[in-house]
């Protein structure tokens, strides 16, 4: 019986960041609890759905014309560090200063089952569009738009990059927009629409932010019929390691109210800065419990080089990759077949980092700078620790025998 588990260290998307058990504390509930991404865009809940034959989407947001990404990191001046000047203003002053500047997302996906529907005794695979719907914030007056990356692609039931997104203002207009980049484990995206004359937010800094600061959010919970919904609150945590579908984040915590469609929003202080995008909320019920006015929001200050860096690039630059395809030996493996425990290389990528250092399938991975690795997800935790361009040294064994190599990070381009 094989029980090797297949992991491919080139997929972005597969990438693993270690749980670092600072949520000791809430351990006895974790089983209980589940992060939800709050957009209505999630494809598990649907504003609508259509059946009806669509074609396959075979257009991408990883490639960024030259146009695009010709802009510099300088375009937007995201980071407003100048709080201790500025003046507090009331809630409806906050309001009334941001409100121009958060908009609507509505995405179209295909969703397509394998279950549903027979002919003649055998399964047809049936596809249908569903529609979701997620919150903006204008950062450019000439119609660059932030929002969650999964308001606009969906990894759960495997419907990808939206087919159609629409974003919709708060003067009525809408416009339809163009992916310029988005990052899945940062989760952040970058839209762009054609339009000029927009109010564009202010950015503030987030680690100025203090426990108990006031702070409101805006955003469409449910969709557009309870558009540029106000809610209020607290920062109620600082740097919150979270750990959502797999993906380690660093967040703000507020028990300002936060639901599906928040997604993509702004999370702003009371000088009417933006020091958080309004990303998910905690959730739970069992028996007679239930949590509410937990939610995260992505800090301002990450956010400024990540919403660079897909301006400019289409992606986010920096991130780190090996070049290989992997299996973890087990400890039954191990027994099994007399092989170390730790991280088997099914393939190594023709002019990657790996093959460079010397790597080929077959090696089997032990440690990584001196620190031991049994499976592909610690092997990519101590990876993630690096930037592309670092040199890290892998530890592997090769037909019995322990060697050592010396690699030096890609970067991954997508």
């Amino acid at each position: 019986m094989n029980e090797f588990n297949n992991i491919n260290l080139d997929d972005n998307k597969d990438s693993y960041t270690k749980k670092t058990g600072k949520n000791r504390p809430g351990k006895v509930m974790a089983f209980l609890m589940a992060m939800v991404m709050v957009s209505g865009g999630s494809i598990a809940v649907y504003r609508q759905v259509a059946e009806k034959p669509v074609q396959t989407v075979t257009d991408t947001a990883d490639t960024v014309s030259d146009k695009k990404s010709s802009l510099i990191a300088d375009t937007v001046s995201l980071i407003n560090t100048g709080n201790n000047s500025a003046t507090a203003l009331t809630t409806e002053e906050v309001v009334q200063k941001v409100l121009p500047s958060v908009v609507g997302v509505e995405s179209e996906f295909t969703v397509t089952s394998d279950n549903n529907g027979y002919y003649y005794g055998f399964g047809m695979p049936t596809t249908s569009t569903a529609t979701g719907t997620g919150t903006g914030v204008v950062i450019t007056e000439d119609g660059y738009i932030v929002t969650n990356a999964h308001v606009i692609y969906d990894s759960e039931y495997g419907a990808g990059l939206s087919e159609k997104i629409t974003v919709h203002m708060s003067d009525n207009n809408s416009y339809e927009a163009e992916v310029i980049g988005y990052d899945t484990d940062c989760d952040l995206a970058v839209l762009k629409i054609e339009a000029e004359g927009l109010t564009s937010a202010e950015f503030g800094d987030s680690d100025g932010l203090m426990l108990g600061e006031s702070v409101i959010a805006i955003g469409n919970p449910l969709g557009f019929d309870l558009m540029n919904t106000v809610t209020s609150g607290i920062v109620s945590g600082l740097n919150r390691n979270i750990t959502i579908n797999d993906k380690a984040m660093n967040l703000i915590q507020t028990d300002t109210a936060i639901n599906s469609g928040n997604s993509g929003g702004p999370l702003i202080n009371k000088y009417g800065q933006v020091i958080g995008i309004n990303s998910s909320k905690m959730s739970a019920s069992y028996g007679e419990a239930s949590i509410e006015g937990i939610g995260f929001a992505i800090p301002s200050n990450e956010t400024a080089k990540i919403i660079d860096d897909l301006m400019s690039y289409g992606y986010v630059t920096g991130k780190p990759q090996l070049g290989i395809s992997c299996q973890d030996v087990t400890e039954s493996v191990s027994r099994m077949y007399n092989m170390p425990v730790g991280v088997y290389i099914t393939d190594v990528s023709s002019g990657s980092a790996s093959e460079k250092a010397g790597l080929r399938a077959g090696d089997i991975i032990i440690a990584v700078d001196g620190e031991d690795v049994s499976t592909a997800e610690e092997l990519n935790a101590q990876k993630n620790t690096h930037s592309a361009g670092d040199t890290i040294v892998i530890t592997y064994v090769r037909n019995g025998n322990e060697k050592t190599a010396e690699i030096t990070l890609d970067e991954i381009k997508k």
